[in-house]
């Protein structure tokens, strides 16, 4: 049971690290100027991840997701891929506590305010890491400024995620694709 639940983890981790890495390129077709900052193709599936997985796997699909897409796209910069990093990690992790912990999988609006939480917390962590790098290390990267820009340039993004991720999740729900707490449960349901 354990080695089926891992492997059913490390094969969905896997496709919503492909997902990650796909989705910011489909959407940089469109030719719409800086459409990473405003989409945020890469949030989606690392807080998918968080829901689906629980919050260890959401955090692991946060951190190598950005660096996988380094690697093959250069997309983030590497000056931006710490930042990203610690953002994206944040949202897996949160979103998978949140649900998967709190048990909020229980809740009817469970799905909507752990996504709202995640976002919330990874946002004020890349504030935090922004400052940190402003105040310490004297880079010039804006501080918790340049956190509030993004989030203002973000939006659309913000409201992609909240219209796109509880279907999402929902329907993972109904079709038994949501991982257990890891308390020996059945991982998914098997037709």
């Amino acid at each position: 049971m354990k080695r089926q639940t891992t492997t059913y983890k490390i094969t969905i981790g896997a496709l919503m690290a492909a997902f990650a890495v796909i989705l910011p390129q489909i959407f940089h077709f469109t030719g719409i100027p800086q459409v990473g900052s405003v989409f945020l193709p890469m949030h989606i599936p690392v807080l998918i991840s968080g829901f689906l997985l629980g919050p260890v796997y959401g955090m692991l699909i946060g951190i190598v997701s950005p660096i996988i897409s380094m690697l093959i796209t250069s997309m983030p910069t590497l000056e931006r891929l710490p930042f990203m990093i610690g953002e994206l990690a944040v949202y897996g992790l949160v979103s998978g506590s949140m649900y998967h912990l709190f048990n909020f999988r229980s809740k009817k609006l469970g799905t909507i305010f752990s996504l709202i939480v995640s976002m919330l917390a990874g946002r004020v962590f890349y504030a935090l890491m922004l400052c940190v790098a402003l105040w310490v290390f004297k880079l010039e990267c804006g501080g918790y400024m340049a956190a509030v820009s993004a989030t203002i340039q973000g939006v659309y993004g913000i409201v992609l995620q909240i219209i796109a991720i509880p279907p999402i999740v929902y329907a993972a729900k109904k079709g038994g694709f949501i991982a257990n707490d890891s308390k020996g449960k059945k991982t998914a349901k098997r037709k």
